[in-house]
């Protein structure tokens, strides 16, 4: 079976991968995107609620939003997009790189982009009985919209900061919201604590989730029963949504799988130089993942990475190439594409 090669393939789908294949394109790049995840965005999916203020140009704009604009630029030179993927690890074979991925799948390229942030973002998840099956239904570890849980009663469990914000979002949405935690006093910043504390949310704290009672089909979680921690009291309560956010963790099994010599640098990060080279020949870095002395940790900084790093493929793969892209405000490849948009602008 002959062997597809990439120019460049992107490892993370979050807005480090996803502008550098949309730059890709532009430099007439052959781009693959492998994504851990069922969907693109990276970290921008953990808070989608959230506003985002520091992204040159675009006005205070949902993350959700965020990701929605990401994907579609992404998508301008149509690059082979691959998700549910886990990449694990990455060889070379006649100079050629080799990322194999957890399902077994292998995908070859010449060079390749780190764009994986801080590693693979896994919720923690809640060690209840039979608590997996309900994952296809009403236990959430991401709440993508929160209108979908308008008019519902809704448990959420977790006391950090993500938790309490979802709280404060969903209160004047839901029928009623119940905030659940393993200590009595949450860790989230103390103005929204007080928030929840004085709206309309019910808090319980130092009780924990310990068994999920199904509805009569056995595929939805009717009640919540919860125990008092200090006491073994327990309460039931009925519920049409459970929202688990008891953080994540980050695993980045490709710099232990791998046999190029890609080595991680206090922990998460691939060290690179201001150019976004790493140490091996041929693979470069943008975003979060990214350690120099000069990093930008904000979605800015990651498109600048993005920059920089296709650059640098498009110069390893043609070294009589130009250095940079041609800006895309007199670049000929939008040419068609802008006869619709000036209409739509300028009438």
């Amino acid at each position: 079976m002959q062997r597809e090669i990439y120019d460049v393939t992107i490892i993370g789908g979050g807005p480090a991968g996803l502008f550098s294949a949309f730059y890709s394109g532009l430099r007439e790049l052959k781009t693959k995107i492998i994504e851990s995840e069922p969907r693109l965005g990276g970290k921008l999916n953990v808070y989608t609620e959230k506003m985002v203020w520091d992204i040159g140009a675009l006005p205070p704009t949902p993350g959700g939003r965020v990701i929605d604009y990401l994907v579609e630029q992404a998508e301008v030179f149509n690059p082979t997009i691959v998700l549910s993927q886990k990449a694990i690890g990455i060889d070379k074979e006649e100079g050629v790189f080799v990322v194999t991925t957890e399902t077994g799948a292998k995908h070859y390229s010449k060079t390749l982009i780190m764009a994986s942030g801080w590693g693979v973002l896994l919720p923690n998840k809640i060690t209840v009985e039979d608590s997996e099956k309900y994952e296809a239904t009403n236990l959430h570890y991401l709440v993508k919209d929160p209108q979908a849980l308008s008019g519902k009663r809704v448990l959420v469990s977790g006391g950090g900061n993500s938790a309490v914000d979802w709280v404060n979002i969903l209160a004047p949405l839901t029928e009623e919201v119940t905030l659940v935690y393993r200590q009595a006093e949450l860790k989230a910043h103390e103005s929204q604590v007080s928030k929840l504390l004085a709206g309309q949310a019910s808090y319980k704290g130092n009780h924990t989730i310990t068994r999920f009672i199904a509805d009569s089909t056995g595929e939805r979680i009717a009640e919540v029963v919860l125990t008092d921690n200090l006491t073994g009291v327990e309460t039931i309560i009925a519920v049409d949504e459970v929202v688990i956010n008891h953080g994540y963790s980050e695993e980045g099994a490709i710099f232990d799988k791998n046999t190029v010599g890609l080595e991680k640098h206090d922990d998460f990060y691939v060290q690179t130089s201001f150019d976004n080279q790493s140490d091996v020949p041929g693979i470069f870095a943008a975003g979060d993942v990214v350690s120099h002395s000069g990093k930008l940790h904000l979605i800015a900084g990651a498109f600048h990475d993005a920059g920089n790093a296709v650059n640098q493929v498009k110069k390893y793969i043609e070294p009589e190439a130009h250095s940079h892209g041609r800006v895309s405000s007199h670049n000929h490849k939008f040419d068609e594409k802008n006869i619709p948009l000036k209409a739509q602008f300028f009438g």
